[in-house]
């Protein structure tokens, strides 16, 4: 509860002074006695010791309406986020070449398993440098040969790790191509419908009140390879992505490097891949506004992480819902009955003459 004047408390200051009049007033006789020890020693009426009633109630009532006057109002006051984040949709290479050795936090993994730590903290964050992304829309495509979805974009970010655990290099060698263009077109179709897959994940949550806005798009393009295989070509697929709104953040990851296979002489090391060539990968970030970065070794994909999460911002609006409702109508109608009642008393039982 709260009161919406309470500089009507300031009434309540008038009570001594009414209290201080009503005992003076009653020290004045009426009618002079020569003596009066006689009617003392004959005790005291009921209506004597009750005297003070009226004065009673007429603080009270006068208390009762300073309270009214300060307009005492109850009501809850409702907090409602509004976020306006953003739709990322990761696609991310599996073709046999991100077999390839990375080092990351001292250990040796393959491109595909380092690629995928280091979204897992773009998105989760890591308690350092990558805060995460807890109010984006995040989803996953994978591809070789043909592109796949490999999670929807989702506001619950605890699933998405073990969609990524799914995620492995091809292991048939007909599938071992490289689609770029499909990936792209395919995950621009996903943030193209992105406003209705959030409105059924709402639904199904049924959260009436819930409030998102997708402020922008993007697509996070990670490859170390040259499109060879699909239906879209990569520029026919930016031009879609930009007629969709979507920006494209393009990663070309390392270049020639060392991997183990398994030779007739068991395991051995072998160099695999060729030095990435950018230039397909920035004409797809300019096609659509975004940007085209080299990653060569883990540390310099993780950079080029913070340069995104950077660049992309998501927004969290808190707004105050505010609903009172005035409560000072029974004290009012108390304060009313009290000096009824008082006035009554006054005229009645507690009778002075004159």
């Amino acid at each position: 509860m709260r009161f919406d004047a309470p500089l009507a408390f300031l009434i309540l200051l008038a009570i001594p002074l009414l209290i201080a009049w009503r005992r003076r007033s009653g020290r004045r006789a009426s009618l002079r006695f020569p003596s009066v020890s006689q009617a003392a020693r004959s005790g005291r009426s009921w209506r004597q010791r009750l005297f003070g009633v009226p004065l009673l109630l007429r603080v009270a009532a006068l208390t009762l309406l300073a309270i009214a006057l300060a307009r005492p109002q109850k009501g809850t006051e409702q907090v409602r986020e509004t976020s306006k984040g953003i739709a990322i949709m990761m696609v991310l290479d599996r073709s046999s070449s991100m077999n390839s050795q990375f080092e990351y936090r001292g250990e040796h993994h393959t491109r595909l398993e380092t690629c995928k730590a280091v979204f897992q903290d773009f998105v989760l964050g890591n308690r350092r440098d990558l805060p995460g992304r807890p109010n984006d829309l995040i989803g996953m495509i994978a591809f070789a040969r043909y592109a796949d979805t490999i999670c929807p974009l989702t506001l619950g970010h605890g699933a998405l790790a073990r969609f990524i655990e799914q995620i492995h290099t091809v292991r048939v060698r007909e599938e071992d191509m490289t689609s770029i263009g499909d990936a792209i077109a395919l995950a621009a179709a996903r943030l193209k419908n992105a406003e209705a897959d959030l409105a059924r994940q709402i639904r199904r949550t049924a959260d009436e009140k819930a409030t998102y806005e997708i402020k922008s798009k993007v697509i996070i393009l990670l490859t170390d390879g040259e499109n060879n295989w699909g239906r879209w070509t990569p520029e026919k697929a930016a031009q879609f992505a930009k007629d969709c709104g979507i920006k494209i953040y393009a990663i070309g990851v390392g270049g020639e490097s060392v991997a183990t296979v398994q030779g007739f002489f068991g395991p051995q090391m072998v160099r695999i891949g060729e030095e990435i060539d950018m230039t397909p990968l920035k004409a797809i970030a300019e096609t659509t506004g975004g940007i085209a970065r080299k990653a060569d070794d883990a540390e310099s994909l993780h950079a080029v992480y913070k340069e995104i999460d950077r660049l992309e911002k998501s927004e969290v609006e808190s707004i105050r819902f505010l609903d009172y409702r005035e409560m000072f109508t029974p004290f009012a109608l108390i304060a009313l009955a009290l000096l009824i009642v008082e006035t009554v008393l006054s005229c009645t039982v507690f009778r002075r003459i004159p």
